[in-house]
């Protein structure tokens, strides 16, 4: 995933996300994966401002959200 997404960051605790800086890293994508035969789904789970992303890590919601 890292490899092929350099803004790329996988979540720990076993989890089957990861997150995205987006726009010279103003904005943060929380995205669930799935690996197909030959290809990856992702599946978005939050959009929001790096400051938003800042809270949800200080609440630990980064594994849970699921908005979209």
């Amino acid at each position: 995933m890292q490899q092929t997404f350099g803004a790329a960051d996988l979540l720990g605790n076993g989890s089957n996300r990861v997150v995205f800086d987006i726009g010279g890293n103003n904005y943060r994508m929380i995205a669930s994966y799935a690996f197909g035969q030959r290809q990856v789904h992702l599946f978005v789970c939050w959009l929001g401002t790096h400051a938003e992303y800042d809270k949800v890590c200080a609440k630990n919601q980064q594994y849970t959200l699921n908005l979209y």
